[in-house]
């Protein structure tokens, strides 16, 4: 992710800070060090920080748990109104989802109960609404925080843990796009009502509130692109034949074939060359200004992380676009040989036709029986308006 410098990785999974977190860890001590000294300076910015490890087990929780159900995390990226995992998928079947989402609670529950257990005769209850006393033991208060995080999360404000337990349990009777529209609808509606709290003293409500109901609006959209999608196949979207570049192709030469092509996004391979990858137009033009014309697009293309087949589902490739900062991916047949991109520009096509016109024939059995030649991106738009 952009802005986030990378810290380290626990199996498998990278931990990043984003630089809004440690400009948030900057004024949260400058203001506390104005007002109180650096010793209360130190201690705020002690507790923050064990705070954000908190939530980073936090994150673990959903992560190994997810991994039990043969799901990936790439990273986790911590912000300073909590940590973003980027999970490779979510998982298809409810009772996966709801033990996924409620995984992270349970660490916090954990780490609140092990610090009391820890604590002993020591602990009051009323020790609890001592949080923003710094007078007030470090434990006591972190103990205090992660059963705030713990209920926090499970209100039922979609995307947040609880949303997500509330769309599993939906998603037991309804379907999985009509549950997430419900469960974003009570979220955006909960966001509404932290927000106007927020306004009475509080402003890191509203910035919360904000990132729920813009999340749960996204969440409800992505669903329903998946709904979509779902009976397409990477055929019906892809574009066929586009322009080939080779990966010893200088800069100069790729400009040339650019000038003359109509495509944004272009395969870069060679028959026998284990080496393939994509670039972009945007890319391709940003390159001239930072290399130069001799430089090969080996050095300059984005290397394939994914080949795609195009009998496999529209789906699949929507999930990897979503999960990822790639612009278009090679498509390949049963036999390995190349076929064509898909791109999201192809994806979101392909569901303005089928929510227009949803019982639209895509040229599927066409291209599959050679009646019909291969064509180009401008062709296979044309053809497939009404």
């Amino acid at each position: 992710m952009r802005w986030s410098v990378s810290i380290g990785t626990i199996a498998g999974t990278a931990i990043r800070i984003h630089v809004t977190f440690l400009l948030f860890l900057l004024i949260i001590g400058i203001a506390v060090f104005r007002q109180n000294g650096p010793e209360a300076a130190w201690d705020a910015i002690a507790f923050i920080t064990l705070i954000f490890t908190c939530i980073v087990l936090h994150e673990f929780g959903h992560i190994l748990m997810a991994r039990v159900f043969g799901i990936k995390t790439r990273d986790v990226t911590l912000f300073p109104i909590g940590g973003v995992a980027t999970i490779e998928r979510m998982p298809e079947k409810p009772y996966q989802e709801l033990l996924v989402a409620l995984a992270g609670p349970l660490v916090n529950l954990a780490i609140f109960v092990g610090i009391l257990m820890a604590l002993g005769d020591s602990f009051k209850i009323s020790d609890l609404e001592s949080l923003n006393d710094s007078g007030t033991g470090l434990a006591i208060r972190i103990a205090s925080a992660n059963l705030i995080l713990m209920l926090f999360n499970l209100l039922p404000a979609f995307p947040m843990d609880g949303g997500r337990v509330l769309r599993a349990l939906l998603a037991m009777w309804l379907t999985k796009t009509k549950a997430t529209q419900i469960a974003a609808t009570i979220g955006q509606a909960m966001a509404l009502m932290i927000g106007f709290m927020g306004f009475f003293g509080n402003p890191m409500l509203i910035l919360i509130a904000a990132f729920i109901f813009i999340a749960a609006g996204s969440e409800s959209e992505a669903a329903l692109f998946h709904d979509v999608t779902r009976d397409l196949t990477i055929r019906d979207a892809m574009v066929q034949s586009p322009a080939h570049l080779l990966p010893h192709d200088t800069i100069k030469a790729a400009i040339d074939i650019l000038l003359s092509s109509t495509d944004d996004d272009f395969a870069v391979f060679d028959e026998g060359n284990p080496m393939i990858g994509t670039i972009t137009r945007d890319a391709l033009l940003l390159a001239l200004s930072a290399h130069d014309d001799g430089t090969p697009l080996s050095s300059i293309m984005k290397k394939a992380d994914h080949i795609l087949y195009d009998d496999e589902p529209l789906e699949k490739a929507l999930t990897i676009f979503e999960r990822s900062d790639a612009q278009a991916l090679i498509v390949k047949d049963k036999k390995d040989e190349f076929l064509g991109l898909i791109s999201r520009a192809a994806i979101a096509q392909a569901i303005l036709i089928k929510t227009a016109r949803p019982n639209w024939a895509f040229h599927r059995d066409r291209f599959l029986s050679g009646h019909l030649p291969p064509i180009n991106r401008d062709q296979r738009a044309a053809s497939l308006l009404p």
